[in-house]
């Protein structure tokens, strides 16, 4: 019986001394660890690097510290392969030992990446740039956050725009998996009920370095193409439907016209002057914090040193994501505790002002924010940047459709051929 009470009183003296410990860790600022998994390798390479310096520049802005507790980043990258991706991420939680994940940049990344983090309920996941509805739509899981609008809400306007020009019948051309799908579907949500038809589509592969098949598909009859192809893909397109004198005037999904793509050196480049396109923002747009958000990447990230000459789409997901993360952290002084569940409360009450404007969570969890219908023109230095058409504000997954009416994109929904 003594035997047993010294076990015990040893016990509940080395717990005092380990809850000690670690409020002393506490008190004391122990860093807050944060995996940030981009696409590094790959097509979207280029954007992912961009997106690795949005993320770094909302933590450059508060000085590496969240309430008086460092915040150490843990760099992943993947290939825009969702498999990758996970294994990635899985390294991030279980090998690393991180607190929070932000990533990654994919559609079909992000929709495996939630699905993992159903495994581990105890761990925030924040969306780093991918933009498939699946992500929040479909089976959505409690603790994966999105801050940035998806790739349907992105195009909110840009069916009408296309009607207003003339193109009463449009081809696409797009890479073969979910984001795209998404894209499509907030096009031809608007496009197809104003009349407008799209007797073909045609989806490539990512990664893929032959067009010309595509290219020979085209109808003479189509008044505009629209492509929905990013990085590496779009500018093998582009140059190639250069050379095969292709002459159709071009519309272009968010990440065709982002400037990872407008600032590359090929002959193309010149002839996607008057390109329209939506997302989620727009080069030249005039607001106070847009322009500040700008000049502060600019500073952070000159043109000589591997940035471009405004924010691209990827980099501004990323800083939107991760301002996310450190904002809702301030909110709870750093706290973690409790499996993250006053966080995750944090995140999920969330305003967060952006540079574009204040986005909110829905009850999945997704962002509701401002779309932006865009031209690209060529600014007072020759470099291409896309212009304001129009600013649609609070786009919601819906797309302001009634839950009954709305469709998720696939390969064959929508269709008005």
């Amino acid at each position: 019986m003594k035997v047993t009470k010294r076990i015990w009183i040893r016990s509940m003296v080395g717990a005092a001394a380990a809850a000690a410990v670690t409020g002393f860790a506490f008190a004391q600022g122990a860093p807050i660890k944060i995996g940030l998994l981009a696409t590094l390798e790959g097509p979207f390479a280029a954007g992912g690097a961009d997106g690795m310096r949005g993320a770094e520049l909302a933590l450059r802005q508060r000085g590496g510290m969240v309430a008086g507790r460092k915040i150490e980043l843990v760099k992943a990258s993947s290939n825009a392969n969702p498999d990758v991706a996970v294994n990635a991420v899985r390294k991030l939680v279980e090998q690393d030992k991180v607190d929070i994940v932000v990533g990654p940049l994919s559609g079909g990344e992000g929709i495996a990446v939630k699905d993992y983090s159903k495994t581990q309920p105890n761990m925030t996941f924040i969306n780093g740039g991918s933009g498939a509805q699946a992500t929040t739509l479909q089976s959505p899981s409690p603790n994966f956050f999105r801050f940035n609008t998806e790739g349907a809400q992105w195009m909110v306007g840009l069916g009408k725009a296309a009607m207003d020009k003339g193109y009463k019948r449009v081809m696409v051309i797009a890479e073969d998996y979910a984001f795209p799908y998404s894209q499509v579907q907030g096009f031809m949500s608007e496009f197809c009920r104003l009349g407008g038809k799209v007797p073909l589509k045609a989806w490539v592969p990512l990664g893929g370095k032959d067009y010309s098949s595509v290219i020979a598909r085209i109808p003479k009859d189509v008044d505009a193409l629209l492509v929905i192809l990013g990085g590496a893909d779009a500018v093998n397109f582009l140059n190639q439907y250069e050379a095969a004198g292709g002459d159709k005037p071009m519309m272009g999904g968010s990440i065709t016209v982002s400037q990872d793509v407008l600032n590359y050196r090929g002959k193309r480049r010149d002839s996607l002057v008057g390109t329209m396109s939506a997302g989620p923002y727009a080069d030249s747009f005039d607001g106070a914090d847009w322009r500040a958000f700008v000049a502060d990447y600019q500073k952070n990230y000159p043109v000589s040193a591997g940035g471009y000459p405004s924010p691209s789409l990827f980099a501004l997901v990323y800083y939107t994501n991760m301002k996310a993360a450190l904002d809702a952290l301030d909110q709870v002084k750093g706290d973690l505790s409790g499996g993250q569940a006053k966080y995750r409360e944090a995140l999920s009450k969330l305003e967060l002002k952006m540079p574009t404007g204040t986005v909110k969570l829905d009850a999945n969890r997704q962002a509701i924010g401002s779309t932006f219908v865009t031209e690209v023109v060529k600014d007072s230095k020759g470099d291409l940047t896309t212009r304001v058409l129009r600013k649609v504000d609070n786009v919601d997954q819906m797309l302001g459709m009634k839950r009954e009416e709305f469709q998720m994109g696939s390969r064959d929904v929508p269709a008005c051929p």
